[in-house]
């Protein structure tokens, strides 16, 4: 359903719901309220991308995956703020199965714009991961610091600090002959 069918909904039912009040059926009036009030929020958050990240956090990627296929014109159905968040999700789901193809949607999603500086940084850290496979040291260290200045609520601290020691083992290795020596 498009944003604007569920802001004419929402319209509809909260119009509603203030005529009960005027007519005197309060309990009616306040109840209709509530569910004007719940489809509004649709308008802000897509139900489908709600559920998709608790399948996430459950770690059931192909439920998650099927509730995100179930929005089928992303710049339709979804407001405009959720759009990098919808890249962002799209690039976790795709990291598990091919983790290189997975790098346009962290782009894009950096792009579009978030919100939230942890999410931010859990892209570009996300981004240094695909770089250190490719074994791009300088772009992987450039995305691991941008994603040390965003992760301002120490979220991810764990997973840099990791990410650091692996690019330490990328320095060791060094290739005599054609072939590495560990």
């Amino acid at each position: 359903m498009s944003n604007i069918v569920r802001l004419i909904i929402a319209c509809l039912v909260l119009g509603s719901a203030v005529a009960l009040c005027a007519f005197g059926f309060w309990a009616w009036g306040i109840l209709v309220l509530f569910l004007g009030g719940i489809v509004l929020l649709s308008y802000f958050f897509n139900e489908n991308m709600i559920i998709a990240q608790w399948f996430l956090r459950k770690e059931k990627s192909e439920k998650a995956e099927e509730w995100l296929l179930k929005i089928t014109d992303y710049e339709k159905q979804l407001n405009k703020n959720q759009h990098g968040y919808y890249n962002l999700l799209i690039g976790l789901i795709e990291s598990r199965k091919a983790p290189l193809k997975s790098e346009k949607y962290f782009k894009k999603a950096l792009s579009l714009g978030m919100k939230m500086s942890h999410n931010v940084a859990l892209a570009k850290l996300s981004l240094a991961g695909i770089a250190m496979a490719k074994r791009n040291k300088r772009e992987a260290q450039m995305y691991l610091q941008e994603a040390t200045k965003d992760d301002k609520n120490k979220l991810l601290t764990d997973q840099i600090k990791m990410m650091k020691g692996q690019m330490a083992q990328m320095d060791k290795q060094v290739v005599r002959g054609g072939y590495r020596q560990f």
